[in-house]
């Protein structure tokens, strides 16, 4: 059962042909598995990965989901103008920008965060946007293949509406296998870059973190970009813990405007692969970025903290940067100009 269990089309394909090759001369890939620059361990408290899952499983929740259906605003995506700059953010790492015209959509969930129906439910009143309600999409940026970043029905069901995905080197097996043309898919190691189109180029940086879709961990990159529009620069940050990478991509990028940062989900039995609180204003200084947007929070409970407590995090980090960080509510249009 656990072998047909795995075997649905929504787990995706592992690197395989030239793109396996392309994986394997990776500086990044250690003969075996993708690996991060500085050592890191999933497991970082006193119990076992398996150990870890169960408490969260099993254990106390209280705190963990709101009681009441959270505010959502249902903005009309298709009738924002053209003309301006502007970020909607859908509740945990989903947001849509529009950048000179094109359309950004990073990371969207819309339907599901894990494999089956039950598990990581979306918190009440998040769940209101949908496919359709998304307007054709210039380029789909999709950080690493982990369920709560890649939504399989939801990259299949908007297939026809997609230009371009961006994504870390391997992760563009799925969407192939999925049935997205070759032609359509750009794969990233770590500070390759690709010129979209005129005016606009993307660059994958570091980020400290893991993937994988099913039994096999690290057989895909995890990456954070850099989007480069004709107006500004937006740094994308999927997911990270806290490493060297964050002041390295500050003085390699020293013009971002937006810097969107994970801000939830951590524990301080993984503290190496999510950012703990106490060092999200120390990334927000080292990034030095005119402006910051926390995102990874507000729709899912992956971890043990209450789900209000990231908020809190994205204040005093404002604090400790001396720097503007955005806090809209879901489906709330942020004007960047």
């Amino acid at each position: 059962m656990g072998i047909l269990f795995i075997s649905q089309p929504s787990f995706g394909r592992l690197p395989q042909g030239e793109r396996l090759e392309r994986v394997r001369k990776s500086p990044h890939y250690d003969g075996t598995q993708f690996v991060n620059e500085v050592e890191t361990a999933f497991s970082t408290g006193n119990r076992t990965k398996l150990g870890v899952w169960k408490d969260y499983v099993f254990g106390d929740k209280t705190l963990l989901f709101p009681d009441t259906a959270l505010h959502v605003i249902k903005t009309d995506l298709k009738s924002l103008p053209q003309d301006r700059d502007w970020i909607v953010w859908f509740g945990h790492s989903s947001y849509l920008m529009n950048l000179s015209g094109k359309k950004v959509l990073v990371d969207p969930v819309f339907y599901k965060g894990s494999p089956v129906e039950f598990a990581n439910k979306m918190f009440l009143g998040t769940d209101v946007y949908k496919p359709a309600d998304m307007p054709d999409i210039d380029y789909l940026v999709v950080s690493h293949d982990h369920w709560d970043h890649l939504d399989y029905e939801v990259v299949t069901e908007m297939k026809p509406r997609v230009k371009k995905v961006v994504t870390a080197l391997g992760v563009g097996e799925h969407f192939e296998y999925w049935g997205y043309p070759v032609e359509k898919i750009v794969e990233l190691d770590w500070w390759e870059f690709a010129d979209l189109e005129e005016g606009f180029r993307v660059t994958a940086t570091p980020a400290r973190h893991f993937s994988g879709r099913e039994l096999h961990e690290n057989k895909t990159f995890w990456a954070s970009f850099a989007f480069k529009s004709p107006k500004r620069l937006v740094w994308i940050g999927g997911d990270s813990g806290y490493g060297p990478h964050y002041a390295k991509i500050g003085k390699e990028f020293p013009d971002i405007d937006l810097a969107i940062m994970e801000n939830g989900q951590y524990n301080k039995d993984w503290s190496q692969v999510h950012t703990m609180p106490e060092y999200l204003g120390k990334e927000m200084i080292e990034l030095d970025a005119k402006r910051y947007l926390t995102v990874h929070h507000s729709k899912f409970s992956l971890s043990k903290h209450p789900y209000y407590e990231p908020l809190e995090n994205a204040k005093r980090a404002a604090r400790e940067s001396g720097k503007p960080v955005l806090m809209p509510q879901i489906g709330e249009v942020m004007y960047l100009e």
